[in-house]
C-alpha cells in the first residue's frame, strides 16, 4: 500500500510492550502518521504475531522498521526533531509544529537511552525537548507511552487546523 506524505513521523526508540506499539499504529493510522519502530524491540513484529495480537488494521498503518539509532538517521536525516521526556523540556503545547516532524519516544522502562539524549540536544537543542506536565502527578513516574503519542499527534493536528501549512 502506497501511502502519502505523512502529516508527523511517531518515532518509538527501542519499545517493549507490544500493545503500546499496537495503539501507537492505530493512532498514526488515524492521523496520517507514519511510525518508526527503531531496533531492539521487545516483541516479534512478525505479521503472524500481529494477527496473533488482533491488530487486523496493520494494514493501514504506514510503519518503517529500522535495525538500529544510526541506520534511522542514516534513513530519515531529521531536520524538525523533538524529544517527549517525562522529567524534562518544555510543555508540548509551547511547541510549534510543522507538518512532517519527526516525533521521538523512548522505550517504556527508561525512556530515552542517555547517549540519544545526549546527542538530541547537542544537535537540536533544549528548545526541541517536551514534556507533558503532570500537575497531579505526586508519585507517578510518566503517563502510558500509547497516551503521550496520542496526546501529541492530535495537539500537531490542533494547531494544524488553526493554522494550516
Amino acid at each position: 500500500m502506497a501511502f502519502p506524505a505523512p502529516l508527523l513521523n511517531f518515532v518509538l526508540l527501542e519499545p517493549e510492550i507490544p500493545n503500546n506499539t499496537g495503539n501507537i499504529g492505530r493512532t498514526a493510522a488515524a492521523l496520517g502518521c507514519r511510525l518508526h519502530v527503531i531496533h531492539p524491540i521487545g516483541f516479534d513484529m512478525q505479521e503472524k504475531a500481529r494477527r496473533r495480537a488482533g491488530l487486523d488494521y496493520w494494514h493501514l498503518v504506514d510503519c518503517v522498521e529500522h535495525a538500529s539509532w544510526e541506520a534511522f538517521l542514516a534513513a530519515e536525516n531529521p531536520a524538525r526533531f523533538w524529544l517527549y521526556s517525562a522529567h524534562h523540556g518544555k510543555a508540548h503545547w509551547n511547541a510549534s509544529f510543522q507538518m512532517g516532524d519527526y516525533l521521538l519516544f523512548g522505550k517504556e522502562s527508561a525512556g530515552v537511552r542517555e547517549d540519544v539524549f545526549a546527542w538530541f540536544r547537542k544537535t537540536h537543542g533544549d528548545d526541541q525537548l517536551l514534556t507533558l506536565p503532570m500537575p497531579g502527578s505526586d508519585g507517578l513516574r510518566s503517563l502510558n507511552l500509547a497516551t503521550v503519542v496520542a496526546i501529541a499527534g492530535y495537539e500537531a493536528l490542533r494547531q494544524f487546523r488553526l493554522n494550516p501549512a
